[in-house]
């Protein structure tokens, strides 16, 4: 007897449907498993046998084939398990016909008949929505995150003889079987709360408080150099707090790289506060910039995406790893080529760096630094240019007077910037419509005389400061987003002086690199 279920695979982010077709003949007793398949898939032969015996269902001896298509796409993961199970169930007519008919399969069978979470969810459900299937079948743990996609009917089950019973008595709806509607508006608005510490409590450091606000503002990239205790971290850690919360569109882009990456929290249906991401120096690139056997993995570029990257203390990442981020940093977006194919994952991120700026901390203070000046230069030296080329803000950071320490607290709190931060957003929004920039960040070189023009007085203060501090192309095209940014969040249409001015203080310090 043949029987062909419907399941998906995920490459990257993109989903596909998979035919999993499974023939029980006569013949000499066998379990077959052909299609293309990584070594995951494979062992679903183990594990549905001996969940359909501890399940009470005893497979015929016979010649059992089950071939996933496309066999020339590459399948890995273990969500075929269920499908394969379900195909079986059928061809020994436990389960009618017609219960399969416009209807996904996907989970993975414990030995025990368990039906455990899988990854990659999200993109496949949004893929059966447009292709019309009216119904899916998923772990339960799975079952909220699938919930969210408008259009489809998600049955959350927990273990195969739950399933059988619901298959063929469809009409006996039960809370165990059965996951209600989830509205993703109502979650965004319950879960836009975003736990990071106020920066009202962060004393002194303005520069550094107005660098966050216009790097939020903007989408730009930040650097922080100072001496360790200035607070470098406790800037970085607030800024997510002051980022507009998530639209729909955004938490599902981020959501669904969280669920390819199975790094979804339990119970939990969307992702609907932004990340921050904070990997240790010794992190490797693989994991930084994504990758892995088989199927490429998205790494903390892509899962900081929408968000927040923090790299604390900069110079002590590998310099292969830094200079992979090239690419992440420029195109938003991040390409691994494998034998098998490429996999494209977003990288919108937030790049948030913090540094000393010698490796005891302490220079240019030459009464407590001891370091030599080769070995300054070789510190700095581990940040290339072209990474120090793509960050639109560096600023210093020094420790703070006991004045400022003693005295009653009256700096800016984080929802005074969040509200100045929002109205900037909306006029960027207005101004980049119908294009494919968002924020004065994405604006590329050839679009700055577009979207940054300056006055009489803005182009001879530009050209002063050109010829001054001798810049490239690239630092003066970035000078230019980041007054313009300034301009926005002073709501201001016109890039005045004063703009061009402040954004110029935001470049690398000739103290450290010239």
């Amino acid at each position: 007897m043949f029987t062909t279920v419907c399941s998906a695979a995920v490459y990257g982010l993109q989903a596909y449907l998979v035919r999993v077709e499974v023939d029980l003949a006569g013949g000499l007793p066998s379990f077959q498993l052909v299609g293309s398949l990584g070594s995951e898939v494979k062992e679903s032969r183990e594990r549905v046998s001996v969940a359909m015996k501890n399940s009470g269902f005893q497979i015929p001896p016979a010649h059992i084939t089950v071939n996933l298509a496309p066999a020339g796409r590459r399948k890995d993961g273990t969500a075929f398990d269920l499908p394969i199970a379900v195909g079986l169930l059928r061809d020994m007519e436990l389960v009618p016909e017609e219960a399969l008919q416009d209807t996904l399969f996907l989970g993975e069978l414990g030995l025990n008949g368990e039906i455990k979470k899988v990854k990659g969810v999200l993109p496949i459900v949004q893929e059966a929505a447009k292709s019309g299937i009216r119904r899916v079948v998923v772990p339960g743990e799975n079952a909220m995150e699938a919930a969210v996609i408008p259009g489809i009917t998600v049955w959350g089950v927990n273990c195969l003889n739950d399933l059988l019973a619901a298959l063929n008595h469809p009409e006996l709806e039960t809370e165990k079987v059965y996951q209600p509607r989830i509205r993703a508006e109502d979650l965004l608005r319950e879960g836009t709360g975003q736990d990071t510490g106020d920066f009202r409590e962060v004393v002194g450091q303005e520069n550094a408080k107005r660098g966050a606000e216009i790097a939020a503002a903007g989408f730009h990239n930040l650097l922080m150099i100072g001496p360790p205790g200035v607070g470098k971290s406790m800037v970085a850690g607030r800024i997510p707090g002051i980022l507009p919360p998530l639209t729909l569109k955004e938490s599902l882009e981020v959501t669904g790289i969280f669920s390819v990456a199975g790094l979804l929290p339990p119970g939990q249906a969307l992702i609907t506060r932004r990340p921050f991401y904070a990997p240790h120096h010794t992190v490797t690139q693989a994991a930084l910039i994504g990758g892995g056997s088989g199927i490429p993995r998205p790494g903390m570029v892509s899962l900081a995406h929408r968000g927040v990257l923090f790299l604390d203390e900069l110079p002590e990442f590998r310099k292969n790893v830094l200079d992979g981020m090239r690419q992440p940093m420029e195109e938003r977006k991040v390409q691994i080529a494998r034998s098998a194919g490429m996999v494209t994952y977003p990288s919108d991120f937030i790049l948030v760096a913090a540094m000393n700026p010698c490796p005891c901390g302490y220079y240019p203070d030459r009464n407590k630094c001891r370091c030599t000046q080769p070995q300054i230069e070789k510190y700095l030296g581990k940040i290339s240019g072209p990474i120090l080329d793509r960050i639109d803000l560096c600023v210093e950071l020094h420790p703070v007077d006991i004045l400022h320490l003693q005295k009653t607290k009256t700096e800016k709190s984080s929802e005074d910037m969040k509200r100045q931060i929002r109205h900037a957003r909306e006029r960027q929004a207005e101004r980049f419509a119908g294009t494919d920039c968002r924020f004065n960040g994405d604006i590329r070189s050839a679009q700055v005389e577009e979207y940054c023009p300056l006055g009489e007085e803005g182009q001879k203060v530009m050209e002063q400061l050109y010829r001054t501090l001798q810049l490239s192309a690239r630092v003066y095209h970035r000078i230019l987003k980041t007054a313009r940014t300034i301009a926005d969040l002073e709501d201001r249409e016109e890039i005045t002086g004063e703009h061009l001015l402040e954004a110029a203080c935001y470049r690398p310090s000739e103290t450290y690199w010239n």
